[in-house]
């Protein structure tokens, strides 16, 4: 399930963001900064640890606050006329850590510092696909019915309904029960593990799609006792938040294109099971989360228009995940593999710029 990290019950926000591209260099001048690696000073270096530190008791400000530090020392002498101040190219030392900061990401509190993270980072040119697609929902027809979504994507409508997971009866009210009444895919693949790769592959859609869509994620928590534990019971899953979503409800308003992001990420995880398995039997809370958001709209949708909206999300979801399949495979196999944040977004990023 994705869970929007603040909202009046549920939370969002998108970040609206502008990939950076490296200036172009002359090879000359590239090749002789590769033989003569820049050299931090051994003050720098002590630094560091602060940095480390930081890392280890997961404070984000504090590392986030280093890290803009370490930005306004000056490039050697030899090297300010090769590079400019607002790129750092790959090999220089000090970038090599800076990916690590989106591990402390997931116990932040404030959203906001979370997406201040993302911006530091892509400003860098860490994450130049960070938002690379926000306008997507600006494409496509409006109304997509059953018809229109199976010939986009192949798939029957109702193949992509959410099922129970086989659970029933006294099992399920004991689960009820034990977990406060969330039934999300990561607190399922506790107690049905034949179930484990299709989670990984519902929630990587969830990151993927928030990735691309310029919302910055918190974290991924697959564990339900660890969510319980961080206070977000019921709500294990991919943590984003979606700034310009949280703005608007705030100001007491909703834009259809904040909708229509929003709505996009929250179905990303069933258009991931769609495109692997060609069906999806997760996403129950996220459609929940989705009626809960429909709700507040002045005035209401109706169920038409809601099972209108729910059929172009997941039409659009699925056709971005098709577009960088191998990206979201990167996704799954970095979270299968226990990986980071940071790690899981870096082959989301190696998947991409090899052009897969």
């Amino acid at each position: 399930m994705a869970s929007p990290s603040a909202f009046p019950s549920l939370s969002p926000m998108l970040r609206h963001s502008v990939a950076l591209t490296k200036p172009s260099l002359p090879i000359r001048k590239l090749s002789t900064f590769r033989r003569n690696p820049t050299r931090l000073p051994i003050k720098a270096l002590k630094e560091w640890r602060e940095y480390e530190d930081a890392l280890r008791e997961k404070d984000l400000a504090r590392a986030l606050r280093f890290l803009r530090s370490m930005e306004l020392e000056p490039l050697p002498a030899e090297q300010s006329s090769v590079w400019s101040v607002s790129y750092v190219p790959a090999d220089y030392p000090r970038t090599a850590r800076d990916w690590e900061v989106l591990d402390a990401c997931l116990n932040a509190d404030d959203m906001r510092l979370v997406g201040s993270v993302y911006a530091f980072l892509q400003d860098r040119g860490f994450l130049p696909n960070f938002g690379k697609f926000k306008n997507i929902v600006l494409e496509g027809p409006r109304e997509v019915t059953p018809t229109v979504l199976k010939e986009s994507t192949g798939l029957e409508a109702s193949k992509l309904a959410p099922k129970k997971w086989g659970i029933s009866g006294s099992s399920r009210l004991l689960l009820i029960g034990f977990l406060g009444g969330g039934t999300c895919l990561a607190q399922i693949q506790c107690f049905w593990p034949p179930y484990k790769r299709r989670v990984l592959v519902h929630e990587a859609g969830h990151l993927l799609t928030a990735y691309l869509m310029g919302c910055p994620i918190r974290g991924v928590i697959l564990d339900p006792i660890v969510a319980m534990q961080m206070g977000i019971q019921g709500q294990a899953g991919t943590q984003f938040w979606d700034e310009k979503l949280d703005n608007e409800l705030a100001e007491g308003h909703l834009s259809s294109t904040a909708f229509d992001r929003y709505c996009m990420v929250l179905f990303a995880g069933i258009a991931a099971e769609a495109l692997v398995y060609g069906d999806a039997e997760g996403g129950e809370n996220d459609e929940n989360l989705f009626r809960s958001l429909c709700v507040l709209l002045r005035p209401p949708l109706t169920v038409m228009q809601m099972s209108n909206q729910a059929r172009r999300s997941v039409m659009q979801s699925y056709n971005l995940l098709k577009w960088h399949k191998n990206a979201h495979k990167a996704a799954v196999k970095a979270l299968e593999s226990g990986h980071s944040l940071g790690v899981v977004i870096r082959r989301i990023e190696e998947a991409m710029s090899s052009g897969n």
